[in-house]
């Protein structure tokens, strides 16, 4: 473990997130941090010189149709199934400020 890695401060790590922790849990907790950088350690150790950089590790592509006009529901059929109507629109409940 590297010098800079040695002293991590659980209790101010906890203070900024507003955490509440009791010494046990620091103690807990600064033992799995520091597994956790000694893991993160370990990956810099990699050679990743011939790794193509990636956002993703595995494709990811963006699935988009085609923005076409189709068939929609008939606009009395709908307002028929509506539960309340006004002026041909479909009310609905007022559920903001309740």
């Amino acid at each position: 473990m590297s010098e800079e890695n040695n002293g991590i401060d659980v209790g101010y790590v906890a203070k900024l997130a507003c955490i509440d922790l009791t010494e046990e849990e620091k103690d807990l907790f600064h033992g799995q941090l520091e597994q956790v950088l000694h893991y993160v350690e370990q990956l810099n150790e990699l050679d990743v010189s011939n790794v193509e950089p990636t956002a993703h590790a595995i494709p990811v592509f963006n699935v988009f149709r085609k923005d076409e006009v189709g068939t929609s529901l008939d606009h009395q059929e709908v307002m028929a199934n509506a539960p309340s109507v006004a002026d041909g629109q479909i009310r609905v409940p007022k559920i903001i400020d309740q």
